[in-house]
């Protein structure tokens, strides 16, 4: 299952390359052994249970290895976001952004307390023109008609605003997002499908079992179904050093899907710094953007190949080392 921000996006790896002239041909019953050969080492796997669960085992290469998790799509309403309080605590960076929070807290405080001084200040005030008259208080009632008709006229507007708010936080409930095997803001990667299926069984908590085909997949998860399709194996490892080749060695399904599995987890694991460095508009997007548009045919393709050469190759490759970077240093690796 791909990522639903982006169409997909078939390019072959390598160009299949045509047997050298001296070796000999394979006739038709050593052809079908090879097959037969392939098929065995490499059986298909049994879609069903994934497909009825609307659940997928992917893999992820980093560059402190590769591991087995899970992602599945569901709307938003219906996902409670990873809880990245405990995560955040070893988060150097942010524990100084949270203090200079807290000072910026005590001046607030400091303002609300003269405030409430100016505003013991001017009800004096107020008393003090009660007591001087029914002229000044039929001018004040008056005004006072008129502040309520604005009052009424804002209120109608403010009501009207939250009308389209409601609209757009429904809209935006009912989108589909990614969520993954995650527990306490860190992606759960197993080295192995055993690992993977022991951990599934064992009842352990994660942010996944909240979906309420959890305990079936739970039931009937074998080692023999944690094999992901081509499109959910993604090689986070392999990108920063492919950007480094320069423009002719970009490979283009490589870094396309590197960028869709990249902005899942970033939305999953509550990235922000990862989803603007990948927010549409920006440098790395423009990348994106124009690698789609190269493996098209025609003047697409064309125009897209003619992006790319603009792109900076060291620019590039300096932002997904970080972005790596990022998504690694919230893996919690399991055996």
């Amino acid at each position: 299952m791909g990522n639903p921000k982006h169409t997909e996006v078939s390019v072959a790896r390598q160009s299949p390359q045509r047997p050298d002239a001296d070796e000999p041909e394979l006739d038709d019953t050593t052809a079908s052994a090879a097959a037969d050969e392939v098929e065995v080492d490499r059986p298909a796997a049994d879609r069903a249970l994934w497909d009825e669960l609307r659940i997928d085992p992917v893999e992820i290469a980093l560059p402190a290895g590769t591991g087995f998790t899970l992602r599945a799509y569901r709307p938003a309403r219906e996902l409670t976001p990873t809880d990245v309080a405990e995560r955040d605590q070893d988060d150097p960076f942010l524990a100084r952004r949270q203090v200079v929070e807290a000072e910026d807290d005590e001046e607030v405080v400091i303002l609300d307390e003269e405030f409430a001084a100016l505003a013991a200040e001017e009800d004096e005030d107020a008393d003090d023109e009660k007591r001087a008259g029914r002229g000044r208080r039929g001018k004040a009632e008056a005004a006072a008609d008129e502040t309520t008709d604005e009052a009424d006229t804002a209120e109608a507007d403010e009501d009207a605003a939250d009308e389209d708010e409601d609209e757009a936080d429904a809209a935006a409930g009912d989108e589909e997002v990614p969520a993954f095997l995650t527990h306490r803001g860190k992606l759960l990667l197993f080295k192995t499908p055993e690992s993977l299926v022991s951990f599934i069984r064992s009842g352990a908590p994660n942010d996944l079992s909240q979906l309420d085909s959890w305990n079936e997949l739970s039931e009937r998860v074998e080692p023999a179904d944690i094999a992901p399709l081509n499109e959910d194996t993604y090689e986070l490892d392999l990108v920063v050093e492919n950007l480094r080749g320069g423009h002719d060695a970009w490979d283009p399904t490589l870094l396309i899907e590197a960028g869709e599995v990249a902005r899942d987890l970033a939305y999953a694991l509550r990235l922000p710094a990862v989803l603007d460095m990948l927010s549409a508009g920006s440098s790395l997007d423009d990348l994106d953007e124009a690698l789609r548009a190269s493996v098209n045919g025609g003047i697409g393709g064309f125009l897209g190949r003619r992006r790319l050469k603009k792109i900076g190759a060291q620019t590039a490759s300096l932002g997904w080392r970080t972005i790596v970077g990022k998504i690694s240093a919230v893996v919690d690796w399991r055996d």
